[in-house]
């Protein structure tokens, strides 16, 4: 990452803590770790997706698409819609393109025809095993210098964390 854009994470990111309790204000420091965090890992990705020929093609919401329907193979375009709360007409006009790019493959379902089964192209394949390679890079980065130990302390923080949020009605998928 550039030291210009580390200066601008720096700066866009961060805000003075409110005079709130000091549980609440670590509640609000660890909210803005997270975002500031998050940043940092999407920048990375999309220097990725840029620095790539052939996946600087994909936006990262149709990496975010086809991660979907690699991980279930068979899913429809209202699975898509349900999981990821987004418009429908968004989604059917993303698939439409990633259909017609070679990307997504689709069956109509022997018991509705009108539902169609989607699944990844051994090309979309290739272009997501690169993605998680560089997915895995970038979490082997991310932990350097955290013990194995560490590394399942932070996991399972995290994972106590989405579960409060998701508890109080958050759509945290």
């Amino acid at each position: 990452m550039s030291s210009i854009m580390r200066k601008s994470i720096d700066n866009v990111n961060q805000k003075a803590l409110s005079t709130a309790s000091p549980k609440e204000a670590l509640g609000e420091e660890l909210m803005e770790l997270v975002h500031t965090v998050m940043h940092q890992l999407r920048s990375a990705q999309y220097q990725a997706l840029r620095d790539s020929e052939a996946l600087s093609k994909l936006t990262h919401l149709e990496s975010k698409v086809l991660g979907f329907f690699g991980r279930r193979p068979g899913s429809t375009q209202s699975d898509l819609a349900q999981h990821s709360g987004r418009d429908k007409a968004q989604l059917a006009r993303m698939i439409k393109g990633l259909r017609d790019r070679g990307l997504l493959a689709a069956e109509a379902d022997p018991q509705d025809r009108r539902h169609q089964h989607l699944r990844l192209t051994p090309a979309a394949e290739a272009l997501m095993e690169s993605l998680d390679a560089q997915g895995r890079t970038l979490g082997r980065q991310a932990v350097t210098g955290l013990s194995a130990a560490e590394q399942a302390q932070l996991l399972s923080l995290m994972r106590r964390v989405h579960d409060n949020l998701q508890a109080e009605g958050g759509d945290v998928a």
